[in-house]
């Protein structure tokens, strides 16, 4: 199993490029479910998470081709297996985004519940009400999901959606099943990350007609058929987002290609009140056009950084996939800071590791209390999930001697070479097979 070796005290500097958003990878890749036509899809991140979906859709029968451009190329028009077995998506909660696109298309899907980080839970039930109320009928039975249409229908059928609580994965669910349904269908309070509006940008480029994304009321007409386009996959703004901790932390300058300050203001935000400089850039340099985000910071060891205390929401407040990546610049930096998380429960769990490089945090049930100013000290630390590997490699750029962190297959899920780019920008950080 591989580790990372980290040995911290270095300064970040330089130019990093940030990959496609996982997040919209994800369901765009089963959008293409909905189409006979081919859809090509760029800027495609190399995740493990990623490789797992395209080997799903490939098990259904769809052709799928990987280029070294960041391409991927596919066509659904010889699916013939509507279904996602339980060995196939054991390791990734996305996988219930085939439910949707295999129902409006084919009539009848059989999907495995899901799995992923253990990070507390996220009920499918909201994906299984919702696509009920659009005619499905829908049981779960042995831990698989049993989808088809009524007797006599052809189509979902459109209808109004309220969800106890803001899913993303079910607002993108209902969009996909709704491009293809009899009728309107209104989502009411809905999802608003960009990674929606990436999805429904995506699908009106296949003739659908979507209408308020990126709002908590999105509306979408059925058609009768998608047909194929290409689609530029939009930068991670969480990538983006955990660069900018790191810079933060460890001091230096540097520029995050393609970065979108626009879809980080909650977190720019916190950064800029802690003493760090951040910026969106747009402009001409000798490749074209130059975008991205810039940072510069003092880094901790100045003892000019301030602790920020903020509580996560859904977008466009301050995102659940950045908690653990500030909470480890707020264990370096000066003050008391309190961190609210009410996403999801278990997100704490990075909290021990760091304790064991020298943080001084105490938690209360959704509460962390960080007393700032600790001084890290490298030592073997276990990665829980996604975004807790990603705070402990922040942690051991901090920490003085060498740190190793374990089970770096989850921070493969949803970081695209990271040690690679990390080397780009001056760190000492190795991979060990």
């Amino acid at each position: 199993m591989d580790r990372l070796k980290i040995r911290g005290g270095r300064a970040l500097n330089g130019e990093v490029s940030i990959s496609g958003a996982k997040n919209a990878a994800l369901p765009e890749l089963c959008a293409a479910l909905l189409s006979a036509e081919p859809v090509v899809l760029r800027n495609v991140p190399r995740l493990q998470d990623v490789a797992t979906m395209l080997k799903l859709i490939d098990h259904m029968g769809v052709s799928t081709q990987r280029h070294e451009d960041s391409a991927v190329h596919l066509n659904a028009a010889a699916l013939s297996l509507p279904e996602a077995p339980y060995e196939l998506v054991k390791t990734m909660r996305a996988s219930v985004l085939v439910l949707g696109p295999l129902l409006a298309r084919f009539g009848r899907a059989r999907v495995s519940l899901p799995g992923g980080c253990a990070i507390g839970s996220r009920p499918v039930d909201q994906h299984i009400k919702g696509l009920q109320a659009m005619g499905a009928d829908i049981v779960v039975e042995h831990g698989y999901m049993l989808a088809q249409l009524p007797a006599g229908r052809s189509r979902l059928k459109g209808a109004r959606i309220t969800t106890d609580m803001v899913t993303v994965t079910g607002t993108e669910n209902f969009m996909m099943a709704a491009s293809l349904a009899e009728g309107e269908t209104v989502l009411e309070n809905a999802a608003q990350e960009p990674e929606i509006v990436d999805l429904a940008e995506m699908l009106i480029a296949m003739g659908a007609r979507i209408e308020g994304h990126g709002t908590s009321r999105i509306r979408i007409q059925g058609v009768e058929a998608l047909h194929g386009t290409t689609h530029q996959v939009v930068a991670d703004r969480i990538e983006a987002g955990t660069f900018l901790c790191a810079v933060a932390a460890t001091g230096g300058e540097a520029f995050l290609r393609h970065g979108r300050a626009d879809h980080l203001d909650a977190v720019i935000e916190k950064l800029a009140d802690a003493g760090v400089e951040v910026r969106a850039v747009d402009e001409a340099d000798a490749q074209g056009v130059k975008k991205g985000i810039w940072v510069r910071s003092p880094g901790a060891a100045s003892g000019q950084l301030k602790a920020q205390g903020f509580r996560t929401t859904e977008y466009p407040g301050f995102p659940t996939d950045m908690q653990a990546q500030f909470m480890t610049l707020n264990t370096v930096a000066q003050g008391a800071s309190k961190v609210t998380e009410t996403i999801f429960e278990n997100r704490f769990m990075h909290v021990q590791e760091l304790v064991r490089l020298g943080a001084r945090i105490q938690t209360d049930g959704k509460v962390a209390l960080i007393e700032g100013a600790a001084a890290l000290s490298g030592a073997n630390v276990m990665a829980t999930d996604l975004r807790a590997s990603a705070s402990l490699v922040i942690a051991g750029l901090i920490a003085e001697g060498e740190t190793v962190v374990e089970r770096i297959y989850h921070l493969d899920r949803g970081y695209d070479q990271m040690e690679h780019k990390l080397q780009g920008l001056g760190a000492d950080i190795e991979r060990l097979k």
